[in-house]
């Protein structure tokens, strides 16, 4: 079982390399996975009071999923971007690899997914919700060894974010 101090922090060059396809043999692990996933996010939640998603890469694993609590839990397992909006927003992004660091990046204002769940089966998810497009994207982003500190808007773009109180 994986814990917060397994998280991947900026700088470590895992989180710089693109990720495998999951194979659907690999389902089973895919489970224990996913339950590491849910873990660490309870943790940073806990800890940081922020987090929504996180990428199998940010563990060390180095597969292409992604796992979301947003409304209610769900596994994304071999996302693709089919389709991103031209239009654009910006946001002070936040990272679990880098949780006190606020990055502001331009992100496509809705986007179209395709992807498999947990148990393989394939989906085509619209999404027009800018707050899930930006998050997608950034999860999807670790998936190929890009970090949003690589997509901030100018070098202006970095703030420290304000430690939570207990």
């Amino acid at each position: 079982m994986k814990h917060l101090a397994d998280l991947l922090l900026l700088g470590d060059p895992r989180l710089y390399e693109t990720c495998e396809p999951v194979l659907e043999s690999e389902l089973p692990l895919a489970a224990g996975w996913v339950a590491d996933l849910h873990t660490v996010m309870e943790e940073i939640r806990a800890k940081y009071q922020f987090g929504r998603g996180i990428a199998a890469p940010q563990l060390g694993i180095m597969k292409r999923l992604i796992y979301l609590n947003v409304a209610k839990p769900q596994v994304i397992i071999n996302p693709e971007l089919v389709v991103v909006s031209d239009e654009t927003s910006e946001l002070w992004d936040d990272c679990m690899s880098f949780p006190n660091l606020l990055v502001r990046v331009r992100r496509h204002c809705q986007l179209t997914l395709t992807y498999r769940d947990e148990h393989w089966q394939h989906h085509t998810w619209e999404v027009a919700d800018w707050g899930l497009s930006e998050l997608i994207q950034h999860e999807y982003d670790h998936l190929n060894g890009v970090l949003c500190t690589m997509r901030a808007i100018d070098d202006q773009s970095f703030r420290w974010r304000p430690t939570p109180t207990a």
